[in-house]
């Protein structure tokens, strides 16, 4: 399993000398899996290590900004551990943390903490005090220290780079399967289930309740889902996400039927996988013509869904 470290300093030897991909990986999409794999064709004979911040960056110096995480922390990490990361340093980004100069960053860090055998980043990487630090500084340092680089350059496709950015924008826009072929995977929402009014249980749809917390909110409506429960089994089902007009909802969140499931699944996590978009969030006019609605809706998503495994 991936060895997770909040900390650079007093750092077992096992948790140096690692080739390091350095980034925000929000998303660990394509294109972060391009610089992960150039870390480890550098280094093949070390440990393969990310280094990224919590939170994101965005964040803490912009906390009024709505949620745009495409992954939060526990998905970042089993995402990485896919693509064969066997070391996450996962640094607190604090006040103290921005305000370390870029000669800290690397000195203090990489090269004193880390010990780092070789890095990795993209070409547009900036890090410390106010982005003080490009890629052309780090390659200077590196070299000097003794430290290999390899600056990546974008994964493209015929739309232009591969980006966190365009990832959020096909998701809002409704198009969770174009947003799956750039992340390498569906995108997930990933919550504890809480208790929710007990609405549906009423019209014969029981739901699970997760809200969206720091998630990014993609496009309201119902979603063709595939849910992982806490055993790792995946379940299909359909899924309400917004604020559920009909019932006067006023907070956004993700409401699941999963389809021939019978279990209590108050207080675990849940993640869902957003497979296919169905149709808008609306109103109706009774409980009736909703349950008519989700009827159709469930059917819909059993079809879209037949392909998968069970």
């Amino acid at each position: 399993m991936i060895q997770i470290y909040r900390d650079w300093r007093g750092l077992p030897k096992s948790a140096q000398g690692s080739t390091i991909a350095l980034g925000n990986f929000d998303g660990v999409h394509l294109g972060h899996a391009g610089v992960v794999r150039a870390a480890h064709a550098a280094r093949p004979d070390r440990p393969l290590a990310v280094l990224t911040f919590e939170p994101h960056p965005r964040e803490f110096f912009r906390p009024q900004d709505p949620p745009f995480r495409l992954t939060l922390s526990h998905e970042r990490a089993l995402a990485l551990e896919a693509l064969g990361v066997g070391i996450l340093y996962e640094l607190p980004f604090d006040a103290a943390f921005a305000h370390l100069s870029a000669e800290q960053f690397v000195a203090d860090i990489l090269r004193g903490g880390l010990r780092a055998a070789h890095l990795a980043c993209g070409a547009d990487f900036a890090f410390g005090h106010r982005r003080g630090g490009s890629t052309a500084f780090l390659a200077a340092r590196a070299e000097a220290l003794g430290i290999g680089l390899s600056l990546v350059p974008p994964v493209s496709d015929a739309e232009g780079p591969i980006s966190a950015t365009r990832i959020r924008r096909l998701l809002q826009d409704g198009y969770p399967e174009r947003a799956a072929a750039l992340l390498g995977r569906p995108f997930s929402i990933r919550g504890e289930v809480m208790h929710g009014d007990k609405r549906g249980r009423t019209i014969g749809f029981p739901t699970a309740n997760i809200p969206l917390g720091r998630h990014l909110e993609p496009a309201r409506g119902v979603y063709a889902v595939t849910a992982r429960l806490p055993d790792g089994v995946l379940v299909k089902g359909v899924a309400n996400l917004g604020l559920r007009p009909t019932v006067g909802g006023q907070e956004s969140r993700l409401e699941v039927y999963l389809f021939d499931y019978e279990g209590d699944l108050y207080g675990a996590e849940l993640t869902v996988e957003l497979r296919h978009f169905l149709r808008d969030e609306q109103k109706f006019a009774s409980f009736e013509a909703l349950r008519n609605q989700i009827v159709t809706d469930a059917l819909a998503a059993r079809g879209l869904l037949d392909g998968l495994p069970p």
